[in-house]
């Protein structure tokens, strides 16, 4: 599957947009995701039973998706409190996730007449993904961020990133709620004279494909995740610990 990925991406990255692109495509390439979704469209693939052991014989939420990150209520005041709960949810966009849609109900009533009651759905992402051609440090906070809200909303959750070219000094994601960092091609970025030349985007491409052992690191991350037991009291006293 690694080696079709590194066809693909060597035929629209290089072959299409590097050498045949104008400039406007070459420019504005990420803003119009012509080749940061190829990824995200890749990492749904793994996650199938022919890869993975274990999964579920339920339908799961996967691939990009807006995700939950915190619930809250914001009645407005006293009063409002035997009304229809106003529910304030934080939600945002996800390269990757593997999840479950959750429905809600909250209401005053225990009956749940229709006006005293608020309902809706959201995405909950149990893992998730960000996918970078290129990571910079400002990319690698604001990720770290992201990672930190969504493991209040899911405090059992892991969150990951995945990125082609390195543009920044490596730092230990320990420090942060991301979980780790994959170098696919094991590289930089290119500096900025070279990034559009299509002779040194080939030659990069051809001498730091995506290394097909570092997503398979990715994927024992999946199956160790989904085959273990994120929480289980019941066994506290046998274990010796709380978890």
């Amino acid at each position: 599957m690694t080696r079709l990925l590194n066809e693909y991406k060597d035929f629209l990255e290089v072959g299409l947009i590097a050498r045949r692109g104008s400039a406007f495509l070459k420019r504005q390439k990420g803003q119009l995701k012509l080749d940061n979704s190829v990824l995200e469209e890749f990492l749904v693939e793994l996650v199938q039973p022919a890869i993975l052991d274990g999964l579920p014989d339920f339908p799961l939420s996967v691939g990009p998706t807006t995700a939950f990150m915190s619930l809250s209520f914001a009645p407005p005041a006293l009063r409002a409190l035997n009304d229809a709960p106003i529910v304030a949810l934080k939600v945002k966009d996800q390269d990757f996730i593997i999840g479950k849609e959750i429905h809600y109900r909250f209401s005053p009533d225990p009956d749940f007449t229709p006006d005293k009651t608020a309902s809706g759905s959201l995405s909950l992402a149990v893992l998730a993904a960000e996918c970078k051609v290129n990571l910079d440090k400002t990319m690698f906070q604001e990720a770290a961020g992201t990672a930190a809200r969504l493991k209040q909303g899911c405090p059992y959750s892991q969150y990951y990133i995945l990125n082609e070219y390195l543009d920044m000094e490596p730092e230990d994601c320990r420090l942060t709620a991301i979980d780790n960092v994959f170098l696919l091609r094991h590289a930089k970025r290119l500096p900025f004279e070279k990034r559009s030349v299509y002779e040194e985007l080939r030659r990069q491409h051809e001498q730091s494909p995506i290394d097909a052992e570092v997503v398979w690191l990715f994927v024992q991350k999946i199956q160790a995740f989904i085959s273990a037991a994120w929480y289980d009291p019941a066994r506290a006293l046998q274990r010796g610990t709380f978890v």
